[in-house]
């Protein structure tokens, strides 16, 4: 019997041309369903999942009632946390259009984006798949959306208030892989 080693750290990012793609990919999703009249908004779930760097499971348990619409802020409850599994709830930023796609989902129910993460999941991978894009997972939109905060100036304490971070070494180890040539935006 063999030692399990450590997992190698991801430090997939989509490209900017793959992000493209799966949004029109998406999109076409979203249009067509062949049963039922669910329709899943993809794209705005990508986008609000890159933005806010939540997993898909947070983004399909957000209620309505946990949205401040005067400080543009969520609690996200039970938020993953090695430690305890219960009554992590924590108040998140809804930054850049997060707010506003979180604004215009119709109002059904309780939750925001009422539906199935595997659903969502599902769709993902198969445009991916469709798409021939290799090795991109959803989970890796929430380094994406780190990877912008960090590229965009914000700090890492900053960052860690969105991503729901209490490690901040984990933080940049593992979801931080920034692209060196977006850094020369700074300066301008």
């Amino acid at each position: 019997m063999g030692l399990v080693g450590k997992s190698q750290k991801r430090t997939r990012r989509p490209t900017s041309e793959e992000l493209k793609l799966l949004k029109l990919g998406l999109e076409q999703r979203e249009s067509f369903r062949p049963n039922g009249t669910i329709r899943i908004p993809f794209t705005d779930i990508l986008e609000f999942s890159i933005l806010t760097c939540m997993r898909i499971g947070e983004v399909c348990k957000l209620r309505w009632e946990d949205l401040n619409q005067e400080h543009r802020t969520i609690l996200v409850r039970d938020r993953k946390d090695p430690r305890k599994k219960e009554g992590n709830h924590m108040i998140v930023p809804l930054l850049g259009e997060s707010f506003e796609i979180a604004l215009k989902q119709p109002d059904k129910g309780d939750l925001i984006f009422p539906y199935n993460s595997r659903s969502v999941s599902a769709g993902f991978q198969r445009v991916r798949n469709e798409l021939g894009i290799e090795d991109l997972r959803y989970h890796d939109l929430r380094r994406e959306g780190a990877s912008r905060l960090f590229e965009k100036g914000y700090s890492i304490e900053e960052v860690a208030q969105v991503t729901g971070h209490r490690n901040l070494n984990i933080l940049w180890q593992v979801y931080t892989q920034l692209f060196p040539h977006k850094l020369h935006k700074k300066l301008v």
